[in-house]
């Protein structure tokens, strides 16, 4: 499964490497391998559509092994989380070995960084390399430095190639989750990029309630707010762990007010408001979530539920592992969060207290119109192709075999075992260009309840064997199978990714409408704006005036932010 960073440090880090690879699903599609048939080289020309030209006698082989072989050069961004095999590096290894045997192609890294946080060591070697124009042919980039290059006229138009040689499943994949990833890396009807997608739906918003608690205190499944806050009230006054103590809290909440454990996004959206997304406003023009009056609203209540103890008092020194801490103790029984949640940190506390039991549930409104998560766009990186490269194809044929290894008809569990898992290491960091289907962890769910419907377990994919294996360890009572506990609580009948269907199967998921590379104010003031907002709105919680918020929108326009809306709407009509 692969998840999208939060702010919870290494140890969410630790929880998303681990779902990422062991929540793969088979999405079906073609892309199978070709058995070695040779494929001619690409013009060398700038524009992709010679190299159209010269293939039109020759069908393109999405899968087709150079003869002779070719070289492609490009750079790596690694992090502390790479292993390797005995022997193996990030240059030499079971996917360059594989790309070399199966494709005819060698990769050449002409250099390799640690760091790929934003604004860590590899965005700022990529800035000087951009800077110098000491770039390789094949180059990953994150939005705005793919704006520079764009505009620095430095890349080629890969719409034909896309369209000549991703493989059936490419595009399928790269279309899963909507069609912004591909109109992301798309300029003046030009794509100029291949995006490295994810999930949107994997990053929607739901609520976890300590279900066992719910079930003493005979309270009801929540439906609306008005339930939310009767269940935060109980679990702070009516002693739900039983200790005869006032130590438990309603509800948790983490210093940086936003993220997948115990941030406010999806409180926000049950009274409609959406922080820090760009939304339509009744003309048609995007406006800014954070400054909108719902806001207030919601502010307003989180402010009285503080003053009532059913927030932690301090929050605002927790970062989402010191607030997790609460949760693994028991302290508290409720939470906004994603679908990850029961692999960490609700795993802990069900290890601490084997009668725990965490529920998900779907948003819940303040009203009678519906709650709907909004979702940014799950494009991280981007890879493109200089002008002057060679076999610009050779970057769809490696995503191409990388998806068919992970998801594709052809693949084995061994096969997928050998690149992805094997021996507990993250294989799938070592390939140099990827995209990972939308709808991979949905499909586990699914898959997952048919087999258990039906008894036949036959058409699982290896990902979803191993996760029915986790799953039955732990319904069977094995000892210690608490990580079984919570691939239930993500993939079971009632796990995370119903709620998650829910959403897809009800349209009910919203995007961010800004999907474009940060905006020029954006780059000078945002960081600036960001601290003032989480400055006032975690005042505000503690106790400051309600009304500070209309003098934090007077301000945020001020300082940067009406630039922004104006050059944000530009981007938008020009779409």
């Amino acid at each position: 499964m692969k998840l999208w960073k939060s702010r919870s440090g290494v140890a969410a880090w630790l929880v998303a490497s681990l779902v990422f690879v062991s929540a793969c699903s088979g999405s079906g599609g073609g892309g199978k391998a070709s058995g070695g048939a040779e494929s001619p080289p690409a013009s060398s020309a700038g524009s992709a559509s010679q190299e159209k030209q010269s293939q039109e006698a020759a069908p393109a082989d999405p899968l087709g092994k150079y003869d002779p072989p070719i070289e492609i050069t490009t750079v790596r961004i690694v992090n502390d989380t790479y292993k390797y095999a005995e022997g193996d590096t990030i240059d030499n290894n079971v996917w360059t070995r594989s790309i070399q045997e199966k494709l005819g192609i060698t990769v050449k890294n002409n250099w390799v960084v640690s760091g790929d946080a934003p604004g860590g060591q590899g965005e700022q070697k990529m800035n000087v390399s951009i800077a110098s124009g000491d770039l390789p042919d094949f180059i990953p980039v994150n939005s705005r430095q793919l704006k520079q290059l764009v505009e620095a006229d430095l890349l080629m138009d890969l719409t034909d190639v896309y369209e000549q040689y991703a493989s059936p499943f490419t595009k399928e994949i790269m279309n899963q989750d909507g069609p912004n990833a591909l109109a992301s890396a798309t300029f003046d009807g030009k794509l100029m990029a291949i995006p490295n997608t994810g999930s949107s739906m994997d990053g929607t918003f739901m609520i976890w309630v300590r279900s066992d608690w719910l079930q003493k205190l005979n309270l009801p499944e929540p439906k609306t707010m008005d339930d939310v806050f009767a269940i935060s009230e109980a679990f702070t006054t009516r002693d739900p762990d039983g200790n005869g103590k006032p130590d438990t809290i309603g509800i948790s909440l983490n210093k940086d007010l936003y993220g997948g454990y115990a941030g406010l996004e999806g409180f926000m959206n049950g009274f409609h408001a959406y922080p820090r997304q760009w939304i339509k406003d009744e003309s048609g023009q995007l406006v800014f979530g954070s400054i909108q009056p719902e806001m207030k609203q919601a502010l307003a209540k989180l402010q009285e539920m503080y003053k009532k103890g059913e927030i932690d008092r301090e929050f605002g020194v927790k970062d989402q592992g010191k607030a997790a801490e609460f949760a693994a103790a028991g302290r508290v029984g409720m939470h906004f969060g994603q679908m990850w949640n029961p692999l960490w940190p609700l795993v802990d506390n069900k290890k601490n207290d084997g009668s725990a039991q965490w529920q998900s549930y779907p948003l819940v409104s303040v009203d009678d119109k519906t709650a709907q998560p909004r979702v940014n766009l799950a494009v991280g990186t981007y890879y493109a192709v200089l002008k002057k490269a060679n076999n610009p194809e050779a970057l769809l044929k490696i995503i191409n075999l990388f998806v068919e290894t992970g998801w594709g008809e052809s693949t084995t569990p061994d096969n997928y075992a050998e690149h992805f898992t094997k021996d507990g290491v993250e294989r799938h960091k070592y390939i140099p260009f990827q995209a990972w289907p939308a709808r991979k962890n949905l499909d586990i769910h699914l898959h997952l309840l048919e087999a258990a419907n039906t008894g036949d377990k036959s058409k699982l994919n290896p990902e979803e064997q191993d996760n029915e294996r986790q799953i039955s360890e732990y319904l069977s009572g094995k000892e210690g199978a608490e990580l079984g506990w919570a691939y239930e609580r993500v993939f079971g009948k009632d796990g995370s990714f119903k709620v998650v269907d829910k959403y897809v199967s009800d349209n009910l998921i919203l995007p961010n409408e800004f999907y474009g590379a940060p905006t020029p104010t954006m780059v000078e003031k945002d960081a600036t704006l960001q601290k003032m907002e989480l400055e006032v709105f975690s005042k505000i919680i503690m106790g400051d005036p309600i009304d500070n918020f209309d003098k934090f929108v007077s301000d945020w326009k001020k300082l940067g932010g009406d630039a922004i809306t104006a050059e944000v709407n530009e981007w938008h009509a020009s779409k």
